[in-house]
């Protein structure tokens, strides 16, 4: 696609020399796989979070995969999880045989709704999957206390939430495992890559081993001069390691990670401050006790303010040179998850909902004020041409 000199991209990654160099500096050291600079990273986030341990992974795909066989979770077993989200939530359910049993959402923060999460509990429950949409925390509080009840295993989809805190502590230290995304439109990116921390060094110990062939600890360090050629293959595994290419990048994200995340902050504060007044329009909450990580600006029209819906802005922005973008259609509604589960149209009404008149504005570190303006203004001048 041709981009206009004046378009306006949903994201643009923020890179610099320092990438650069992480990048060359692994292609010259010989490791191009997994090696010293995944070491470092892992430590890093790690640290970032306040977790014991740290797993890098190729895609939060793998990290919710694998966090989930750490759990405990297998064939037959059923996982809660929220029906706004993106696919990879239900797939990494589905890959250990187990069911996803989805549960409504709080229509005011779109993450899964406590109450509804109790009362989707049976006998073979075995996992809880809260999705912290666009950075903003779930109620943790209520969802641990649930698990802890129902002796249930928490693994957190954090893949928009790398920098969220609720209660004081940041997400990836709450939950039995926690899982982050480091894809190319992340607050922090490896290009493809994912994270799973945890505080229980056992399910660490089995994530890190099922990411690379079920094969014993250490094997990566077979070609070096601490290794040894000798290896045992202990379990069924994956092959979902990362490269020390992709955790260079991540190393140089890291650096600047305060920084970028201190300007997603101030964007999406201006915007909520550009928009107010308008009727049309519903701001992202920002409760009081969380740190939201600000992955996403998400929208929402109002109902019956004006005579488009959300589709038709969409164009119209396109129009205009601005690209959005829509977090989630709803798992329940995609054609594979009706086929096999039956799931139909009003089984999760404030998922609907919700998802119908929301749509996610371009917010990344490097999006000017003058950009932001724009985008801005184009929503308050169609707000105005389309009033009922």
């Amino acid at each position: 696609m041709t981009v206009r000199r004046n378009h306006i991209p949903f994201y643009k990654p923020w890179t610099d020399a320092r990438e650069i160099a992480q990048a060359s500096g692994a292609i010259r050291s010989g490791w191009l796989t997994t090696g010293p600079r995944v070491g470092r990273f892992e430590e890093r986030i790690r640290r970032m979070v306040r977790a014991r341990h740290a797993v890098a992974l190729n895609s939060c795909t793998a990290a919710l995969h694998l966090s989930l066989a750490a759990a405990g979770v297998g064939r037959g077993d059923e996982v809660i999880t929220s029906p706004y989200t993106f696919a990879a939530t239900g797939e990494a359910i589905l890959y250990l045989g187990a069911r996803p049993v989805l549960a409504d959402i709080d229509p005011r923060t779109l993450n899964i709704d406590p109450e509804a999460a109790a009362r989707a509990v049976t006998r073979r429950t075995r996992a809880l999957v809260p999705v912290h949409i666009a950075g903003l925390p779930c109620d943790m509080r209520s969802l641990l206390g649930l698990a802890r009840r129902k002796r249930l295993k928490v693994v957190d989809d954090a893949a928009h939430a790398l920098g969220s805190w609720v209660d004081g502590r940041p997400i990836g230290s709450l939950s039995d495992l926690t899982c982050f995304s480091f894809y190319a439109t992340k607050n922090l990116t490896t290009g493809e890559g994912g994270m799973v921390t945890t505080d229980d060094a056992e399910a660490a110990q089995r994530v890190r081993r099922l990411s690379l062939h079920g094969l014993t600890h250490d094997a990566w360090k077979r070609y070096t001069r601490a290794g040894s050629w000798k290896y045992d293959v202990v379990e069924m595994g994956f092959k979902y390691n990362m490269t020390d290419l992709a955790a260079g990048l991540g190393l140089a994200q890291a650096a600047k990670f305060p920084a970028m995340q201190a300007r997603r902050r101030r964007l999406a504060r201006r915007y909520t401050a550009l928009l107010a007044g308008v009727d049309a329009f519903d701001p992202p909450p920002e409760p009081r006790g969380v740190v939201h990580a600000w992955h996403l600006y998400i929208l929402r029209l109002r109902p019956g303010v004006l005579r488009i819906g959300r589709d038709q802005l969409i164009e119209l922005l396109k129009e205009r040179g601005i690209a959005t973008s829509v977090h989630f259609l709803p798992l329940h509604l995609h054609s594979f998850y009706r086929a096999t589960f039956g799931f139909r149209r009003g089984n999760f009404p404030h998922t609907e909902r919700e998802s119908a008149r929301a749509l996610s504005l371009p917010l990344y570190p490097g999006l000017t004020r003058a950009a932001q303006d724009r985008v801005a203004g184009t929503l308050l001048d169609l707000a105005r041409r389309y009033r009922r």
